[in-house]
């Protein structure tokens, strides 16, 4: 899909900032690799008869703990691009001072053509191919993009069976009835949000004059529009696969949603004139919001960008040669491995609760979560963007490389 290597591209942004930093190209060898790949190629009896699919998950980095990271269903999940994704889950964790590693999982498919029950079968048998790598101890699966609550209860399910006993801490993301936690629906959104309002903050802007596209209209972009509307923020401009929308005053979220659900896209809604993708990438707005999918934003578009900060939603939307251009061109840009970490967050409650029997109420997880992501902002503008002018990114990677290094360390692994 894209002529891009995700993980060439995280890599390569490691190393410079390695030696920008002068950290030992020793210490961070280890970071260059992941830790254990595994493969699989399994048979499944589909309503489309028998398929054989492709299935990975990848444990990056285990220094700070059990591995920690999504699984996603999409055409074009390959090896690469789910290193790159547990490469970039492993720093996450790290900033977010999260007892885990990191780790990446996917399915090569594309889960509109299959019935629900088909997707139940292919979701047990990635279990059954997968059991022995996971646990609560071990790697922590959890929803990503086009997998739900739904599928992840079935797994916890599977997983139980092979085992014999009841293992909810095995999977995050699972429905409320079997061990899910409050808010984890929305909680990738509610915490960009709030290192959102953090940074506007900083940046003395006032939020309710400030006019925001969202790049992806998925259950993160959707819910950050919701959370935005209801803070009276005004989103103008929204895309998802099939096209984008766009309103220079406004659009009424509300009404977009039920669009949205009704006809399975944003593209048609009333009041609102057509724009492409990458349109709505390059509006004249204060906030946007890559949604979607990795490298959105690259060295041909980012001259292009006119926004003042990008909150980055999605994993891995700006490639590392877009990156320079957008801080050139002093645009704000707040990372993935900060921004989206609201998921991995609430993640991290659930599973707290499953290994402790305990039920938290949706407003003590969002006060944990709120503080959480201040902390790990806070930290990061504190000591190295208002110190020493770095981007966001810059300073994510040193702070996540150098506590990650020193766990190494003190395992006496180097």
């Amino acid at each position: 899909m894209n002529q891009i290597n995700p993980y060439n591209d995280a890599i390569e942004c490691l190393g410079e900032v390695a030696e920008r930093y002068n950290i030992d190209e020793k210490d961070i060898e280890i970071l260059k690799h992941p830790k254990k790949i595994l493969m699989v190629n399994f048979p499944v009896h589909t309503s489309k008869g028998l398929k054989v699919i492709s299935g990975y998950r990848v444990q990056y980095n285990d220094a700070l703990g059990p591995t920690k990271g999504g699984l996603r269903f999409h055409p074009h999940v390959d090896i690469e691009g789910v290193k790159a994704l547990a490469f970039w889950m492993t720093l996450k964790n790290a900033i977010l001072d999260l007892p885990y590693g990191g780790a990446k999982g996917g399915i090569t498919i594309d889960p509109q053509e299959f019935t629900e029950h088909d997707l139940e079968e292919i979701s047990r048998e990635y279990i059954r191919q997968i059991h022995l790598f996971i646990g609560p101890a071990k790697d922590i699966p959890a929803p990503d993009v086009y997998t739900n609550p739904k599928i992840m209860g079935w797994m916890m399910d599977e997983f139980g069976k092979i085992k014999g006993e009841h293992v909810p801490a095995m999977i995050t993301g699972k429905p409320l009835s079997i061990g899910g936690s409050q808010a984890r629906s929305y909680s990738t959104a509610m915490g960009g949000f709030f290192v959102l309002r953090e940074a506007l903050a900083k940046y003395k802007i006032n939020p309710l004059q400030t006019k925001t596209a969202i790049h992806g209209f998925g259950n993160a972009g959707m819910n950050l529009a919701k959370i935005m509307d209801s803070n009276n923020m005004t989103v103008v401009a929204v895309s998802d696969s099939k096209g984008g929308i766009y309103n220079e005053n406004g659009l009424n979220i509300e009404s977009l949603i039920k669009h949205k659900k009704e006809t399975r896209s944003v593209v048609d809604f009333a009041g609102a004139k057509p724009l492409t993708n990458n349109d709505i990438l390059e509006l004249n707005v204060d906030i946007l919001v890559p949604a979607a999918l990795e490298n959105a934003i690259t060295k041909s578009n980012a001259g292009n960008i006119n926004a003042k900060i990008i909150l980055e939603l999605a994993n891995g939307p700006i490639t590392f040669k877009a990156d320079k251009i957008l801080y050139e061109k002093k645009i704000v840009v707040l990372p993935d491995i900060l921004a989206n970490a609201g998921g991995v967050t609430v993640s991290y409650f659930e599973w707290m609760q499953n290994l402790y029997g305990a039920r938290w109420t949706e407003e003590e997880i969002l006060k944990k979560l709120d503080d959480r992501m201040k902390t790990a902002f806070d930290e990061l503008y504190d000591n190295y963007v208002s110190e020493s002018y770095v981007d966001f990114r810059t300073a994510a990677y040193v702070y996540a490389i150098k506590k990650i290094i020193q766990a190494e360390k003190d395992r006496g692994r180097i």
